[in-house]
């Protein structure tokens, strides 16, 4: 599997309106205007998940493809080659200021509340910079 990236990554989507979504079996969730990043990990692929990701028509997966299925807007930025791991890069956003959102989200498989979180442009632009991420060019 050489040439495959592999890494971490913060995808910040925006709904410009209060949309109300189920997200599988986590339930019925009220998500208000605004912006929300979601932390995540691709060790099979970065770009391949990250392309997956920003597309909006797909079969529903993971927690993340309800959001991003109708979602306004959505953009992806990348932790590699030296990658924060997944559950660190969500304890950077909350320390930065990030509103934990949905338990469960996204995080079945480790011990974190959640990988989903509420940001402001401060709070998005603070995770930014603190966490070293580039932006993914699609």
């Amino acid at each position: 599997m050489s040439g495959v990236r592999k890494g971490t990554y913060l995808l910040f989507v925006t709904f410009l309106r209060k949309t109300n979504i189920t997200v599988g079996a986590l339930g019925p969730h009220t998500f208000s205007r605004g912006t929300y990043c979601y932390v995540g990990s691709a060790m099979g692929g970065l770009d391949q998940r990250l392309r997956r990701h920003l597309a909006h028509e797909k079969n529903l997966k993971w927690h993340i493809d309800y959001l991003t299925t109708v979602c306004s807007t959505s953009e992806a930025w990348e932790s590699y080659p030296d990658f924060l791991p997944e559950c660190d890069l969500a304890a950077l956003a909350e320390r930065c200021g990030a509103i934990p959102e949905m338990p469960g989200f996204g995080c079945s498989d480790c011990g974190c509340k959640t990988h989903l979180f509420k940001v402001n442009g401060t709070v998005k632009r603070k995770i930014i910079a603190e966490s070293l991420v580039k932006r993914h060019d699609s």
